[in-house]
Protein backbone atom coordinates (compact mmCIF):
# COMPACT_ATOMS: atom_id res chain seq x y z
CA UNK A 1 0.00 0.00 0.00
CA UNK A 2 1.11 3.51 -0.73
CA UNK A 3 2.18 4.84 2.63
CA UNK A 4 1.46 8.77 3.92
CA UNK A 5 -0.51 9.90 0.95
CA UNK A 6 -2.99 13.00 2.28
CA UNK A 7 -6.30 13.19 1.72
CA UNK A 8 -7.09 15.33 -1.74
CA UNK A 9 -5.13 18.76 -1.56
CA UNK A 10 -7.96 20.35 -3.52
CA UNK A 11 -10.12 18.88 -1.00
CA UNK A 12 -8.63 20.51 2.02
CA UNK A 13 -8.24 24.00 0.14
CA UNK A 14 -11.63 23.97 -0.69
CA UNK A 15 -13.32 23.81 2.56
CA UNK A 16 -10.98 26.04 3.50
CA UNK A 17 -11.88 28.69 0.96
CA UNK A 18 -15.41 27.98 1.88
CA UNK A 19 -14.79 28.48 5.59
CA UNK A 20 -12.90 31.84 5.08
CA UNK A 21 -14.26 33.73 2.14
CA UNK A 22 -18.15 32.23 1.25
CA UNK A 23 -16.43 30.35 -1.02
CA UNK A 24 -19.08 30.35 -3.67
CA UNK A 25 -16.57 29.91 -6.36
CA UNK A 26 -14.57 26.97 -5.08
CA UNK A 27 -17.60 25.80 -4.04
CA UNK A 28 -18.69 25.01 -7.67
CA UNK A 29 -15.16 23.63 -8.35
CA UNK A 30 -15.77 20.72 -5.76
CA UNK A 31 -18.99 20.06 -6.76
CA UNK A 32 -18.06 19.67 -10.71
CA UNK A 33 -15.37 17.63 -9.39
CA UNK A 34 -17.73 15.09 -6.99
CA UNK A 35 -19.96 14.96 -10.71
CA UNK A 36 -17.06 13.77 -12.93
CA UNK A 37 -15.95 11.73 -10.19
CA UNK A 38 -19.64 9.74 -10.75
CA UNK A 39 -19.11 9.90 -14.38
CA UNK A 40 -15.55 8.61 -14.72
CA UNK A 41 -14.85 4.34 -14.39
CA UNK A 42 -13.52 2.95 -11.20
CA UNK A 43 -10.12 3.35 -11.44
CA UNK A 44 -9.64 5.35 -14.42
CA UNK A 45 -6.88 7.07 -12.87
CA UNK A 46 -5.19 3.93 -12.32
CA UNK A 47 -5.56 3.18 -16.09
CA UNK A 48 -2.61 4.69 -18.04
CA UNK A 49 -3.71 6.66 -20.85
CA UNK A 50 -2.32 5.24 -23.83
CA UNK A 51 -4.01 1.73 -22.91
CA UNK A 52 -5.85 0.24 -26.12
CA UNK A 53 -9.43 -0.67 -24.79
CA UNK A 54 -10.82 -0.21 -21.05
CA UNK A 55 -14.37 -1.87 -20.19
CA UNK A 56 -15.65 -0.76 -16.49
CA UNK A 57 -18.67 -3.40 -15.80
CA UNK A 58 -20.88 -3.53 -12.72
CA UNK A 59 -20.33 -5.87 -10.66
CA UNK A 60 -24.34 -6.01 -9.42
CA UNK A 61 -25.21 -9.87 -9.43
CA UNK A 62 -28.97 -8.31 -10.11
CA UNK A 63 -27.49 -6.57 -13.56
CA UNK A 64 -25.72 -9.89 -14.48
CA UNK A 65 -28.93 -11.97 -14.10
CA UNK A 66 -31.11 -9.14 -15.94
CA UNK A 67 -28.42 -9.50 -19.04
CA UNK A 68 -28.50 -13.14 -18.97
CA UNK A 69 -32.21 -13.18 -19.46
CA UNK A 70 -31.54 -12.20 -22.89
CA UNK A 71 -30.49 -14.71 -25.61
CA UNK A 72 -31.35 -18.09 -26.72
CA UNK A 73 -29.70 -21.20 -25.31
CA UNK A 74 -27.51 -22.15 -27.63
CA UNK A 75 -25.88 -17.89 -26.85
CA UNK A 76 -26.52 -18.05 -23.45
CA UNK A 77 -24.28 -21.30 -23.10
CA UNK A 78 -21.68 -19.63 -25.13
CA UNK A 79 -21.90 -16.07 -22.98
CA UNK A 80 -21.81 -18.77 -20.06
CA UNK A 81 -18.58 -20.00 -21.08
CA UNK A 82 -17.00 -16.65 -22.24
CA UNK A 83 -17.09 -16.20 -18.31
CA UNK A 84 -15.69 -19.03 -17.65
CA UNK A 85 -12.95 -18.39 -19.39
CA UNK A 86 -12.34 -14.99 -17.68
CA UNK A 87 -12.48 -16.58 -14.31
CA UNK A 88 -10.35 -19.40 -15.13
CA UNK A 89 -7.74 -16.62 -16.47
CA UNK A 90 -7.60 -14.25 -13.67
CA UNK A 91 -9.34 -15.30 -10.50
CA UNK A 92 -8.37 -19.09 -9.78
CA UNK A 93 -4.51 -19.10 -11.07
CA UNK A 94 -4.76 -16.70 -8.13
CA UNK A 95 -6.72 -18.97 -6.17
CA UNK A 96 -9.59 -16.78 -5.63
CA UNK A 97 -13.12 -17.57 -6.15
CA UNK A 98 -14.99 -14.13 -6.58
CA UNK A 99 -18.35 -14.94 -4.63
CA UNK A 100 -16.55 -15.83 -1.92
CA UNK A 101 -13.35 -14.28 -1.85
CA UNK A 102 -14.29 -10.65 -3.01
CA UNK A 103 -17.84 -10.04 -3.87
CA UNK A 104 -18.88 -8.85 -0.02
CA UNK A 105 -16.00 -5.96 -0.51
CA UNK A 106 -15.92 -5.17 -3.94
CA UNK A 107 -16.94 -1.52 -5.30
CA UNK A 108 -19.78 -1.26 -7.71
CA UNK A 109 -17.52 -1.70 -10.85
CA UNK A 110 -14.64 -3.55 -12.16
CA UNK A 111 -12.42 -1.84 -15.01
CA UNK A 112 -10.18 -4.29 -17.35
CA UNK A 113 -7.81 -2.34 -19.86
CA UNK A 114 -5.60 -3.72 -22.34
CA UNK A 115 -2.30 -2.19 -22.27
CA UNK A 116 -0.28 -1.27 -25.64
CA UNK A 117 3.65 -3.05 -25.09
CA UNK A 118 6.30 -0.55 -24.29
CA UNK A 119 10.02 -0.50 -25.30
CA UNK A 120 12.60 2.20 -25.38
CA UNK A 121 13.97 4.73 -27.95
CA UNK A 122 17.76 5.21 -28.10
CA UNK A 123 17.27 8.28 -26.26
CA UNK A 124 15.53 5.83 -22.96
CA UNK A 125 11.91 7.51 -23.41
CA UNK A 126 9.20 4.86 -23.45
CA UNK A 127 7.53 4.55 -26.99
CA UNK A 128 4.43 2.38 -27.74
CA UNK A 129 5.18 -0.82 -29.33
CA UNK A 130 4.05 -0.70 -33.31
CA UNK A 131 3.64 -3.73 -33.71
CA UNK A 132 0.81 -6.36 -32.89
CA UNK A 133 1.40 -7.92 -29.74
CA UNK A 134 0.70 -11.70 -29.31
CA UNK A 135 -2.43 -12.60 -27.83
CA UNK A 136 -1.44 -14.27 -24.64
CA UNK A 137 1.56 -11.67 -24.44
CA UNK A 138 -0.90 -8.69 -23.94
CA UNK A 139 -0.91 -6.54 -20.58
CA UNK A 140 -3.91 -6.71 -19.27
CA UNK A 141 -4.78 -4.54 -15.73
CA UNK A 142 -7.67 -5.19 -13.75
CA UNK A 143 -8.33 -2.57 -11.52
CA UNK A 144 -11.27 -3.77 -8.52
CA UNK A 145 -12.50 -0.58 -6.03
CA UNK A 146 -12.55 -1.51 -2.83
CA UNK A 147 -15.78 -0.71 -0.64
CA UNK A 148 -14.80 -2.40 2.26
CA UNK A 149 -11.04 -1.87 3.18
CA UNK A 150 -11.02 -3.54 6.49
CA UNK A 151 -13.09 -6.85 4.93
CA UNK A 152 -10.53 -6.30 2.20
CA UNK A 153 -7.15 -6.06 3.87
CA UNK A 154 -8.34 -8.78 6.20
CA UNK A 155 -8.44 -11.33 3.48
CA UNK A 156 -5.91 -10.81 1.66
CA UNK A 157 -3.55 -10.69 4.59
CA UNK A 158 -5.08 -13.80 6.84
CA UNK A 159 -2.69 -16.61 6.73
CA UNK A 160 -4.28 -19.11 3.92
CA UNK A 161 -5.08 -16.45 1.44
CA UNK A 162 -3.64 -17.64 -1.95
CA UNK A 163 -0.96 -14.38 -1.35
CA UNK A 164 0.31 -16.02 1.30
CA UNK A 165 0.42 -19.32 -0.23
CA UNK A 166 1.87 -20.85 -3.33
CA UNK A 167 5.20 -19.15 -5.08
CA UNK A 168 4.52 -15.60 -4.78
CA UNK A 169 7.36 -13.13 -4.74
CA UNK A 170 7.07 -10.11 -3.11
CA UNK A 171 8.62 -6.51 -4.20
CA UNK A 172 8.27 -2.99 -4.16
CA UNK A 173 7.71 -0.27 -6.47
CA UNK A 174 7.97 3.22 -5.28
CA UNK A 175 7.02 2.48 -2.05
CA UNK A 176 3.92 0.13 -2.86
CA UNK A 177 4.14 -3.51 -2.05
CA UNK A 178 3.34 -6.25 -4.54
CA UNK A 179 3.05 -9.86 -5.00
CA UNK A 180 3.54 -11.92 -8.37
CA UNK A 181 3.85 -15.29 -9.15
CA UNK A 182 4.77 -17.55 -12.18
CA UNK A 183 1.66 -19.80 -13.22
CA UNK A 184 2.84 -20.79 -16.59
CA UNK A 185 6.08 -20.41 -18.13
CA UNK A 186 4.44 -17.20 -20.57
CA UNK A 187 1.68 -15.88 -17.54
CA UNK A 188 2.68 -13.77 -14.86
CA UNK A 189 0.43 -12.46 -12.11
CA UNK A 190 0.90 -9.54 -10.09
CA UNK A 191 -1.36 -8.05 -7.49
CA UNK A 192 -1.12 -4.94 -5.43
CA UNK A 193 -3.27 -2.52 -3.13
CA UNK A 194 -3.36 0.91 -3.77
CA UNK A 195 -4.29 3.09 -0.80
CA UNK A 196 -6.67 0.63 0.53
CA UNK A 197 -9.19 1.80 -2.40
CA UNK A 198 -8.09 -0.43 -5.01
CA UNK A 199 -7.01 -4.17 -5.57
CA UNK A 200 -5.00 -3.65 -8.86
CA UNK A 201 -4.16 -7.48 -10.74
CA UNK A 202 -2.28 -7.37 -13.79
CA UNK A 203 -0.50 -10.20 -16.62
CA UNK A 204 3.07 -9.13 -15.68
CA UNK A 205 5.00 -6.70 -13.70
CA UNK A 206 5.65 -3.94 -16.26
CA UNK A 207 1.57 -3.30 -16.07
CA UNK A 208 1.89 -3.07 -12.64
CA UNK A 209 4.59 -0.42 -12.56
CA UNK A 210 2.81 1.32 -15.13
CA UNK A 211 -0.64 1.22 -13.01
CA UNK A 212 1.72 2.80 -10.22
CA UNK A 213 2.86 5.24 -12.14
CA UNK A 214 -0.33 5.85 -13.47
CA UNK A 215 -1.80 6.57 -9.95
CA UNK A 216 1.04 8.23 -8.58
CA UNK A 217 0.00 11.44 -11.05
CA UNK A 218 1.17 9.87 -14.74
CA UNK A 219 -1.33 10.62 -17.58
CA UNK A 220 -4.32 8.48 -16.78
CA UNK A 221 -7.53 6.75 -18.80
CA UNK A 222 -9.21 10.00 -16.56
CA UNK A 223 -6.97 12.88 -18.06
CA UNK A 224 -7.41 11.84 -21.71
CA UNK A 225 -8.34 15.08 -23.33
CA UNK A 226 -12.43 15.38 -24.25
CA UNK A 227 -12.51 12.21 -22.53
CA UNK A 228 -14.57 13.31 -19.36
CA UNK A 229 -16.49 15.66 -21.25
CA UNK A 230 -17.65 13.42 -23.92
CA UNK A 231 -19.01 10.77 -21.25
CA UNK A 232 -20.69 13.47 -20.00
CA UNK A 233 -22.91 13.47 -23.24
CA UNK A 234 -23.13 9.86 -22.91
CA UNK A 235 -23.96 9.28 -19.38
CA UNK A 236 -26.90 6.96 -18.26
CA UNK A 237 -29.16 6.03 -15.25
CA UNK A 238 -27.46 2.75 -13.86
CA UNK A 239 -25.22 1.66 -16.61
CA UNK A 240 -24.02 -1.29 -16.99
CA UNK A 241 -21.30 -0.87 -18.28
CA UNK A 242 -18.37 1.80 -20.00
CA UNK A 243 -16.19 1.12 -23.08
CA UNK A 244 -13.16 3.25 -23.94
CA UNK A 245 -11.09 2.63 -27.44
CA UNK A 246 -7.75 4.87 -27.61
CA UNK A 247 -8.07 4.85 -31.97
CA UNK A 248 -5.09 5.86 -32.73
CA UNK A 249 -3.18 3.30 -30.06
CA UNK A 250 -4.97 0.31 -30.97
CA UNK A 251 -4.77 1.21 -35.16
CA UNK A 252 -1.37 1.75 -34.30
CA UNK A 253 -0.95 -2.06 -32.67
CA UNK A 254 -3.06 -3.85 -34.87
CA UNK A 255 -0.44 -5.45 -37.50
CA UNK A 256 -3.38 -6.37 -39.97
CA UNK A 257 -4.83 -2.91 -40.00
CA UNK A 258 -1.68 -1.57 -40.38
CA UNK A 259 -1.47 -3.85 -43.57
CA UNK A 260 -4.38 -2.33 -45.22
CA UNK A 261 -4.03 1.10 -44.29
CA UNK A 262 -2.67 3.73 -46.29
CA UNK A 263 0.61 5.93 -44.72
CA UNK A 264 -2.09 8.93 -45.93
CA UNK A 265 -5.32 6.83 -44.15
CA UNK A 266 -2.57 6.64 -41.27
CA UNK A 267 -2.25 10.17 -40.84
CA UNK A 268 -5.45 10.90 -41.11
CA UNK A 269 -6.53 8.27 -38.24
CA UNK A 270 -4.09 9.58 -35.87
CA UNK A 271 -6.49 12.65 -35.67
CA UNK A 272 -8.84 10.39 -33.76
CA UNK A 273 -8.74 10.97 -30.12
CA UNK A 274 -11.16 8.10 -28.96
CA UNK A 275 -14.76 6.12 -28.96
CA UNK A 276 -16.84 5.70 -25.51
CA UNK A 277 -19.89 4.01 -25.10
CA UNK A 278 -22.36 3.58 -21.86
CA UNK A 279 -24.47 0.28 -22.17
CA UNK A 280 -27.80 -0.32 -20.18
CA UNK A 281 -29.90 -2.52 -20.07
CA UNK A 282 -33.19 -2.37 -20.73
CA UNK A 283 -36.24 -4.42 -20.18
CA UNK A 284 -36.36 -5.03 -24.15
CA UNK A 285 -32.88 -5.30 -25.45
CA UNK A 286 -29.59 -2.98 -24.50
CA UNK A 287 -28.70 0.56 -25.47
CA UNK A 288 -25.35 1.81 -26.44
CA UNK A 289 -24.68 5.71 -26.37
CA UNK A 290 -21.38 6.37 -27.95
CA UNK A 291 -19.62 8.84 -28.94
CA UNK A 292 -16.47 9.84 -30.99
CA UNK A 293 -14.12 12.97 -30.91
CA UNK A 294 -11.18 14.50 -32.38
CA UNK A 295 -7.56 15.31 -30.72
CA UNK A 296 -7.56 18.85 -29.41
CA UNK A 297 -4.88 19.85 -32.34
CA UNK A 298 -6.35 17.62 -34.59
CA UNK A 299 -6.61 19.39 -38.39
CA UNK A 300 -9.63 17.75 -39.35
CA UNK A 301 -13.47 19.25 -38.16
CA UNK A 302 -16.68 17.59 -39.30
CA UNK A 303 -19.13 20.07 -40.88
CA UNK A 304 -22.44 20.26 -38.13
CA UNK A 305 -24.98 19.69 -40.66
CA UNK A 306 -27.68 17.23 -39.51
CA UNK A 307 -30.66 17.45 -41.77
CA UNK A 308 -31.95 14.35 -41.71
CA UNK A 309 -35.78 13.54 -41.03
CA UNK A 310 -38.24 12.60 -43.94
CA UNK A 311 -37.18 9.60 -44.98
CA UNK A 312 -38.85 7.32 -42.79
CA UNK A 313 -41.95 9.07 -43.58
CA UNK A 314 -42.12 8.17 -47.23
CA UNK A 315 -41.60 4.59 -46.35
CA UNK A 316 -44.33 2.11 -45.58
CA UNK A 317 -44.61 0.41 -42.07
CA UNK A 318 -43.59 -2.76 -42.81
CA UNK A 319 -40.32 -1.49 -44.55
CA UNK A 320 -37.68 -4.39 -43.83
CA UNK A 321 -34.36 -2.58 -43.33
CA UNK A 322 -33.62 1.41 -43.78
CA UNK A 323 -30.75 3.12 -43.71
CA UNK A 324 -30.34 6.89 -44.27
CA UNK A 325 -28.31 10.09 -44.26
CA UNK A 326 -28.78 13.84 -43.94
CA UNK A 327 -26.40 14.58 -47.42
CA UNK A 328 -25.68 11.91 -50.10
CA UNK A 329 -23.19 14.56 -51.68
CA UNK A 330 -21.44 14.94 -48.71
CA UNK A 331 -21.61 11.28 -47.23
CA UNK A 332 -19.67 10.63 -49.90
CA UNK A 333 -17.01 12.72 -50.24
CA UNK A 334 -16.23 11.42 -46.31
CA UNK A 335 -16.26 7.95 -47.51
CA UNK A 336 -13.73 8.73 -50.18
CA UNK A 337 -11.82 9.84 -47.46
CA UNK A 338 -12.67 7.90 -45.02
CA UNK A 339 -12.01 4.58 -47.08
CA UNK A 340 -8.05 5.40 -47.01
CA UNK A 341 -7.68 4.60 -42.81
CA UNK A 342 -10.49 1.94 -42.80
CA UNK A 343 -9.68 -1.03 -44.22
CA UNK A 344 -13.14 -2.34 -43.48
CA UNK A 345 -14.83 0.14 -45.52
CA UNK A 346 -17.75 -2.31 -47.21
CA UNK A 347 -16.42 -0.84 -51.07
CA UNK A 348 -13.65 1.06 -52.13
CA UNK A 349 -14.67 4.30 -53.77
CA UNK A 350 -13.29 3.05 -57.21
CA UNK A 351 -15.11 -0.23 -57.17
CA UNK A 352 -18.35 1.67 -56.98
CA UNK A 353 -17.49 4.30 -59.63
CA UNK A 354 -16.33 1.11 -62.16
CA UNK A 355 -19.40 -0.50 -60.88
CA UNK A 356 -21.29 2.88 -62.23
CA UNK A 357 -19.08 3.36 -65.42
CA UNK A 358 -19.85 -0.32 -66.26
CA UNK A 359 -23.19 -0.61 -65.36
CA UNK A 360 -24.56 2.61 -67.08
CA UNK A 361 -21.95 4.96 -68.61
CA UNK A 362 -22.35 7.63 -65.97
CA UNK A 363 -19.75 8.94 -64.05
CA UNK A 364 -20.22 8.30 -60.47
CA UNK A 365 -19.20 11.45 -59.10
CA UNK A 366 -19.80 14.10 -62.11
CA UNK A 367 -23.02 12.85 -63.25
CA UNK A 368 -24.52 11.28 -60.43
CA UNK A 369 -23.23 12.50 -56.65
CA UNK A 370 -23.01 16.00 -57.81
CA UNK A 371 -27.03 16.91 -58.11
CA UNK A 372 -27.32 14.35 -54.43
CA UNK A 373 -27.22 16.99 -52.18
CA UNK A 374 -29.87 16.17 -49.87
CA UNK A 375 -31.01 13.38 -47.82
CA UNK A 376 -31.01 9.72 -48.80
CA UNK A 377 -31.77 6.10 -47.85
CA UNK A 378 -31.47 2.93 -49.09
CA UNK A 379 -34.28 0.44 -47.87
CA UNK A 380 -35.59 -3.45 -48.29
CA UNK A 381 -39.55 -3.43 -48.62
CA UNK A 382 -41.25 -7.16 -49.02
CA UNK A 383 -43.28 -7.80 -52.37
CA UNK A 384 -46.82 -7.67 -51.94
CA UNK A 385 -48.19 -10.97 -49.73
CA UNK A 386 -49.97 -13.05 -52.08
CA UNK A 387 -51.97 -14.44 -49.09
CA UNK A 388 -54.30 -13.05 -46.36
CA UNK A 389 -52.51 -14.47 -43.92
CA UNK A 390 -52.23 -11.77 -40.91
CA UNK A 391 -48.63 -12.86 -40.64
CA UNK A 392 -45.73 -11.90 -42.27
CA UNK A 393 -44.21 -14.24 -44.94
CA UNK A 394 -41.20 -12.97 -46.87
CA UNK A 395 -41.27 -16.61 -49.28
CA UNK A 396 -41.68 -13.54 -52.42
CA UNK A 397 -38.87 -11.50 -50.77
CA UNK A 398 -37.99 -7.95 -50.84
CA UNK A 399 -37.08 -5.12 -53.85
CA UNK A 400 -34.58 -2.09 -53.18
CA UNK A 401 -35.26 1.01 -52.74
CA UNK A 402 -33.61 3.49 -53.50
CA UNK A 403 -33.88 7.72 -52.53
CA UNK A 404 -32.07 10.99 -52.23
CA UNK A 405 -33.24 14.71 -52.24
CA UNK A 406 -31.90 16.38 -55.19
CA UNK A 407 -29.85 19.54 -54.77
CA UNK A 408 -29.86 20.13 -58.33
CA UNK A 409 -32.99 18.88 -60.39
CA UNK A 410 -31.91 20.35 -63.85
CA UNK A 411 -29.28 18.46 -63.36
CA UNK A 412 -30.73 15.51 -61.97
CA UNK A 413 -32.76 15.59 -65.03
CA UNK A 414 -30.49 15.71 -67.72
CA UNK A 415 -28.26 12.85 -65.78
CA UNK A 416 -31.44 10.18 -65.56
CA UNK A 417 -32.28 11.10 -69.67
CA UNK A 418 -28.36 9.76 -69.85
CA UNK A 419 -29.24 6.61 -67.56
CA UNK A 420 -32.38 5.84 -69.22
CA UNK A 421 -30.83 5.80 -72.98
CA UNK A 422 -27.97 3.72 -71.90
CA UNK A 423 -29.56 1.25 -69.93
CA UNK A 424 -32.22 1.19 -72.70
CA UNK A 425 -29.43 0.45 -75.64
CA UNK A 426 -26.98 -1.57 -73.69
CA UNK A 427 -29.27 -4.05 -72.03
CA UNK A 428 -31.66 -3.95 -74.39
CA UNK A 429 -34.95 -3.27 -71.99
CA UNK A 430 -38.30 -2.63 -72.73
CA UNK A 431 -39.08 1.08 -71.24
CA UNK A 432 -42.17 2.60 -70.91
CA UNK A 433 -43.61 5.55 -68.41
CA UNK A 434 -46.88 5.47 -66.91
CA UNK A 435 -48.52 7.24 -64.12
CA UNK A 436 -48.96 6.38 -60.44
CA UNK A 437 -51.93 8.81 -59.49
CA UNK A 438 -50.74 12.06 -60.83
CA UNK A 439 -46.83 11.35 -60.61
CA UNK A 440 -45.33 10.10 -64.04
CA UNK A 441 -42.55 6.69 -63.35
CA UNK A 442 -40.08 4.94 -65.63
CA UNK A 443 -39.98 0.97 -65.86
CA UNK A 444 -37.70 -0.83 -67.11
CA UNK A 445 -37.88 -4.74 -68.03
CA UNK A 446 -35.87 -7.08 -69.38
CA UNK A 447 -38.16 -9.83 -71.77
CA UNK A 448 -35.97 -12.27 -71.05
CA UNK A 449 -35.66 -12.43 -67.22
CA UNK A 450 -38.81 -10.25 -66.59
CA UNK A 451 -36.78 -8.34 -64.00
CA UNK A 452 -38.27 -5.06 -63.42
CA UNK A 453 -36.43 -1.41 -62.53
CA UNK A 454 -38.04 2.14 -61.54
CA UNK A 455 -37.47 4.99 -61.12
CA UNK A 456 -39.36 8.61 -60.75
CA UNK A 457 -40.23 11.56 -58.57
CA UNK A 458 -42.29 12.26 -55.15
CA UNK A 459 -42.78 15.45 -54.18
CA UNK A 460 -39.98 17.82 -52.40
CA UNK A 461 -37.76 16.80 -55.46
CA UNK A 462 -36.81 13.32 -54.02
CA UNK A 463 -35.68 11.08 -56.67
CA UNK A 464 -36.37 7.17 -56.12
CA UNK A 465 -35.00 3.99 -58.03
CA UNK A 466 -36.48 0.83 -57.38
CA UNK A 467 -35.89 -2.84 -58.26
CA UNK A 468 -38.61 -5.68 -57.68
CA UNK A 469 -41.80 -5.71 -59.51
CA UNK A 470 -44.87 -4.20 -57.23
CA UNK A 471 -42.46 -2.14 -55.29
CA UNK A 472 -43.34 1.21 -56.45
CA UNK A 473 -46.95 0.94 -55.64
CA UNK A 474 -45.79 0.91 -51.80
CA UNK A 475 -43.84 4.11 -51.88
CA UNK A 476 -45.70 6.18 -54.78
CA UNK A 477 -48.31 7.78 -53.37
CA UNK A 478 -47.00 8.31 -50.13
CA UNK A 479 -48.12 5.53 -47.89
CA UNK A 480 -50.72 6.73 -45.24
CA UNK A 481 -48.86 4.15 -42.57
CA UNK A 482 -45.54 5.11 -42.75
CA UNK A 483 -42.15 3.88 -41.09
CA UNK A 484 -41.84 6.87 -39.01
CA UNK A 485 -45.20 6.10 -37.57
CA UNK A 486 -45.05 2.63 -37.02
CA UNK A 487 -44.82 1.34 -33.44
CA UNK A 488 -41.54 -0.91 -33.76
CA UNK A 489 -39.42 1.62 -35.38
CA UNK A 490 -40.74 4.17 -32.63
CA UNK A 491 -39.67 1.11 -29.75
CA UNK A 492 -36.43 0.56 -31.49
CA UNK A 493 -34.85 3.38 -33.34
CA UNK A 494 -33.23 5.75 -30.79
CA UNK A 495 -34.83 9.19 -30.89
CA UNK A 496 -33.24 11.19 -28.76
CA UNK A 497 -30.38 12.64 -31.09
CA UNK A 498 -32.86 16.05 -32.65
CA UNK A 499 -32.11 16.85 -34.90
CA UNK A 500 -29.58 14.05 -36.36
CA UNK A 501 -27.91 12.78 -39.67
CA UNK A 502 -29.82 9.49 -40.12
CA UNK A 503 -30.76 6.27 -38.94
CA UNK A 504 -30.57 2.73 -39.64
CA UNK A 505 -33.41 0.43 -38.78
CA UNK A 506 -33.29 -3.43 -39.15
CA UNK A 507 -36.16 -6.36 -38.40
CA UNK A 508 -34.61 -8.90 -38.44
CA UNK A 509 -37.67 -11.16 -36.79
CA UNK A 510 -39.24 -10.60 -40.82
CA UNK A 511 -36.25 -10.46 -42.55
CA UNK A 512 -34.93 -13.91 -41.34
CA UNK A 513 -31.50 -15.20 -40.52
CA UNK A 514 -30.66 -16.38 -43.21
CA UNK A 515 -31.35 -12.96 -45.67
CA UNK A 516 -30.04 -10.84 -42.77
CA UNK A 517 -26.97 -12.74 -42.82
CA UNK A 518 -26.84 -12.15 -46.88
CA UNK A 519 -27.60 -8.64 -46.49
CA UNK A 520 -24.99 -7.57 -43.76
CA UNK A 521 -22.56 -10.06 -45.41
CA UNK A 522 -23.10 -7.99 -48.50
CA UNK A 523 -22.70 -4.49 -47.29
CA UNK A 524 -19.86 -5.01 -45.07
CA UNK A 525 -18.49 -7.21 -47.28
CA UNK A 526 -17.60 -10.26 -44.75
CA UNK A 527 -15.92 -13.75 -45.88
CA UNK A 528 -18.13 -16.04 -46.95
CA UNK A 529 -16.34 -18.77 -45.51
CA UNK A 530 -18.78 -21.22 -43.09
CA UNK A 531 -16.83 -20.19 -40.01
CA UNK A 532 -17.48 -16.91 -40.45
CA UNK A 533 -21.08 -16.99 -41.22
CA UNK A 534 -21.76 -19.64 -38.81
CA UNK A 535 -20.79 -16.63 -36.19
CA UNK A 536 -22.59 -14.03 -37.94
CA UNK A 537 -25.61 -16.09 -37.56
CA UNK A 538 -24.93 -17.10 -34.20
CA UNK A 539 -24.81 -13.71 -33.05
CA UNK A 540 -27.98 -12.61 -35.35
CA UNK A 541 -29.75 -15.18 -33.67
CA UNK A 542 -30.78 -13.75 -30.00
CA UNK A 543 -31.99 -10.63 -31.89
CA UNK A 544 -35.08 -9.34 -33.09
CA UNK A 545 -34.39 -6.08 -34.15
CA UNK A 546 -31.46 -3.12 -34.51
CA UNK A 547 -32.18 0.75 -34.25
CA UNK A 548 -29.68 3.38 -34.87
CA UNK A 549 -29.35 6.68 -34.48
CA UNK A 550 -26.57 9.25 -35.53
CA UNK A 551 -25.47 13.18 -34.99
CA UNK A 552 -22.81 15.43 -35.47
CA UNK A 553 -22.66 16.96 -31.80
CA UNK A 554 -19.98 20.19 -32.82
CA UNK A 555 -17.06 20.34 -34.98
CA UNK A 556 -14.98 17.70 -33.12
CA UNK A 557 -17.29 14.97 -32.39
CA UNK A 558 -20.01 12.57 -33.25
CA UNK A 559 -22.84 11.15 -31.56
CA UNK A 560 -24.27 7.41 -32.53
CA UNK A 561 -26.88 5.61 -29.91
CA UNK A 562 -27.86 2.32 -30.89
CA UNK A 563 -30.68 -0.06 -29.42
CA UNK A 564 -30.68 -3.58 -29.75
CA UNK A 565 -33.89 -5.81 -29.42
CA UNK A 566 -33.22 -9.53 -27.90
CA UNK A 567 -35.01 -12.38 -27.25
CA UNK A 568 -36.03 -13.54 -24.03
CA UNK A 569 -34.15 -16.91 -23.06
CA UNK A 570 -37.21 -19.85 -22.43
CA UNK A 571 -37.46 -20.92 -19.08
Amino acid sequence: MIKGKKPSLLLTLGTTALLIGGGATAYWVLSQRAQLSGILPAGANVVPQDALVALSVSTNPDRWQQLHEFGTKESQAGFDRTLSNLRDRFLAPNGYNYQQDIQSWAGKEVTIAFLSQQTKSPEGKLTQQPSKPEPDKQSVVIVLPIDDPVRAIKLLEQPNSPLKQGNWVDRTYKGVQIKEIKVRSTENYSATVLDRRFLVITTDSKATDRAIDTYLGGASLATTPGYSQALEQIKADRPFAKLYVNIPAAASVAKNFQQQVSPQGFVELQQQQGLATTITLEKEGIRFKSISWLKPNSQKKYAVKNEAGIMPKLLPADTLMMMSGGNLKQFWQEYVQGAESNPITPFKPQELRNLVKNFSNLDLDRDLVAWMGGEFSLCLIPFPQQSSSDSPSLNSGAGVVFMVKASDRSLAEKSLQQFDRALANKYNLKVETTKIGDLPVINFTSPSQGQKMSHGWLKDNVAFLVLGDNITDAIVPQPKATLASSQLFQNIVPLELKPNNGNFFLDIDRLGIDLTASVLTSLFRLSPDPNTQRMLRNSILPTQAVGITTAISDARSTRFDIFVKLKKVEK
